[in-house]
């Protein structure tokens, strides 16, 4: 009988189960390093797929007028498979209310939502457009960021990095909002810069080099300082892409920041990708891509 750790691992928030069978749900939904777990990943992501390229297809007038019902049937019967996931999801954890109030508890949820909400209250046409509810069942594209690694990879290289692209961010609020105030003062009103905001929106939209022309200095000092805007944002555009790829780099030479794999004999996690036996029951673990 496969019986799991006494404590779970820090990077395991929700808890092993310790009945058997929850247990060995937990393995195909939660364990991705298992073959079972793969195949489990793989499904959800065809299904998240299918009912995204659904969405999409009913927004065409022409294809929700000749393929509305088999959609519906469509839409339903994914809504069924995506609320058997987040039923199953929560009895397999030890603490099923911290998964339904984490990130993806709540995608989860999300997914679903829409279709029985529409169901059980009629009159929420009434409340809120049909079609928002349609778009609301897209938030399942963000189920897909639990089931590839570099997903994962990315957002431990951006939380690794927060506090640099904070400093950054606010860098670049400071230099906008001078030279907007800058730009108020030499253009004014009369060249489209009517307030201190709606200049600030000019040098943000310089800046970042979109430049949507609906306001463009007209003096000639204005122009020079248009020009240093862009130069400055062609540089600012490369900050955060160096401190993002440092991190990946950083991450990628510390094997402990990179744990991922688990053992198959007591479903603990947390292996480095070199190691060759569990460290709580000293199983083999198995190869990578097994």
């Amino acid at each position: 009988m496969v019986t799991a750790p006494d404590a779970a691992p820090a990077d395991d928030p929700f808890g092993r189960p310790t009945s058997p069978w929850r247990l060995r749900l937990y393995t195909v939904i939660f364990e991705s390093d298992t073959v079972a777990g793969r195949r489990f990943d793989l499904a959800l992501i065809w299904l998240i797929i299918i009912s995204v390229g659904a969405v999409m297809l009913d927004s065409f007038a022409s294809v929700h007028t000749r393929w509305a019902g088999e959609l519906q049937a469509v839409e339903w019967l994914l809504t069924g498979l995506f609320t058997a996931e987040y039923i199953a999801r929560l009895l397999c954890v030890r603490r099923p209310a911290r998964y339904a109030r984490s990130f993806f508890g709540i995608v989860d949820l999300l997914a679903v939502l829409p279709t029985w909400a529409a169901l059980f209250v009629p009159g929420l046409h009434a409340l809120i457009d049909v079609r928002l509810l349609r778009l609301l069942r897209l938030f399942r594209i963000l189920k897909l960021v639990a089931y590839v690694d570099e997903f994962a990879a990315l957002g431990r290289a951006l939380a690794a990095s927060r506090r640099k692209i904070l400093v950054f961010l606010s860098f670049v609020l400071l230099v906008v909002m001078v030279m907007g105030t800058l730009m108020y003062v030499v253009e004014g009103p009369a060249n489209g810069f009517d307030n201190v905001p709606v200049s600030i929106y000019w040098a943000i939209s310089t800046m970042t080099t979109v430049g949507f022309g609906d306001i463009t200095p007209k003096t000639g000092l204005g122009r020079f300082i248009a020009s240093c805007m862009m130069l400055i944002g062609w540089g600012t555009l490369a900050v955060p892409t160096g401190i993002v790829s440092a991190e990946f780099t950083a991450l990628r030479m510390n094997p402990e920041r990179l744990k991922s794999r688990a053992c198959r004999a007591c479903l603990s996690g947390g292996h480095l990708p070199a190691a060759t036996f569990c460290s709580d029951c000293g199983a083999r673990l198995p190869a990578h891509g097994e």
